[in-house]
């Protein structure tokens, strides 16, 4: 459930944010329904999770079972409540000319990999069964690896990833949000692509609108990669330096109902990096010089969830506002001229962490 303890991690274990890539992933999206019981149900189901993904996984020990679990903004103060993480909202539509980044419901997200589609959907039952009428659906996405890593519309997808310590680096809170040091945020959209129209495209200008070559998945020279090319917009740089994020994006469709899809997951430190990288596909960068690739691939789905600790999620079976937030923050600490003592207190009540050894 937490990620490989060969990486050095600030604070509490994460959840397997930074799992190998797979061969197959479900992507789960639920509403939690409003009434005390059924939120009592899900911060119960949270203590559980990771006993349910061992029990799954132990049917093929070498089929990287992972899942990872996040809260929306709206479910995150109706089951945990005051303090909140500090990148925490709901997902921030970015409307365009002509393209629209468009915001859904969605109170949970599940992420499961796995190398083997029966153990994803195995699991994806197993959580479904567990929740009960606690949930209401909302999304639910079969991706699957293509070919060579490649996107249904044919070129690599999560070239630039970053591994192992830059991955963790990228996407695991640290000092800067110590009471939730060891959680991630995530944003998920599905896109639909209009694959009659991009196929139509002589392969040069796919290449120019990508950035990259089809074939061989080499980046353009500058002097031939328009600015508008996708991998210039959603190339981040800040003091000078490139800020990474994690994806782990899988192709989905139905060939029979000419579906061919995108669901595109980016894990990251902070939810700016990537609301950045919307901003200048969906308005362009500068305004105007929007992603040519949205002409042929349509959002239509975007939440934003917070990924908590294993610990942090762990506690969520007792009820977290029964206690008022009992320790100091390290802004009262910095007002006072004091460091700040870590004692392994999450500070948010009952929710109590433990450091990672």
């Amino acid at each position: 459930m937490s990620i490989p303890n060969a990486f050095c991690v600030p604070g509490p274990s994460p959840q397997a944010v930074v799992a190998p890539l797979t061969h197959d992933a479900i992507f789960l999206v639920v509403a939690v329904k409003p009434d005390p019981e059924s939120q009592a149900v899900v911060r119960g189901f949270c203590a559980d999770l990771g006993a349910l993904i061992r029990a799954v996984a132990f049917r093929d020990i070498e089929g990287n079972l992972s899942c990872v679990i996040g809260f929306g903004s709206d479910a995150w103060d109706t089951l945990v409540g005051a303090p909140r993480p500090a990148g925490l909202h709901p997902f921030q539509e970015v409307r365009g000319t002509p393209h629209h980044a468009v915001s859904t419901p969605g109170d949970v997200l599940f992420h499961i990999r796995a190398a083997r589609m029966d153990l994803c959907f195995e699991l994806a039952s197993q959580i479904m069964a567990r929740l009960g009428n606690a949930v209401t659906p909302i999304d639910e996405v079969h991706g699957f690896l293509y070919f060579d890593g490649r996107d249904l519309i044919g070129f690599i997808d999560g070239t630039e990833n970053p591994t192992g310590q830059a991955a963790v680096d990228a996407t695991i809170i640290g000092h800067e949000d110590a009471v939730f040091a060891g959680g991630s945020y995530v944003i998920v959209q599905k896109y639909v692509h209009d694959l009659t129209a991009w196929n139509a495209l002589p392969t040069e200008d796919q290449e120019r609108i990508i950035g990259r070559t089809k074939l061989a998945d080499i980046e353009l020279d500058d002097d031939v990669k328009p600015t508008s090319a996708h991998s210039a917009l959603t190339t981040i740089v800040e003091n000078g330096r490139e800020v990474k994020i994690l994806r782990d994006n899988m192709p989905f469709g139905s060939a029979a109902q000419g579906e061919f899809g995108t669901y595109f997951i980016g894990y990251a430190r902070s939810p700016s990096t990537i609301e950045k990288m919307l901003v200048n596909m969906f308005i362009g960068q500068p305004p105007g010089n929007y992603d040519r690739l949205l002409d042929f691939s349509r959002a239509i789905t975007g939440n934003l969830f917070f990924v908590p600790s294993v610990p942090l999620l762990e506690t969520l079976a007792s009820d977290p506002l029964a206690a008022a937030v009992s320790a100091p923050t390290a802004s009262t600490h910095a007002a006072a001229g004091t460091p700040p003592v870590h004692d392994g207190s999450l500070g948010i009540g009952n929710l109590k962490g433990v450091p990672q050894s």
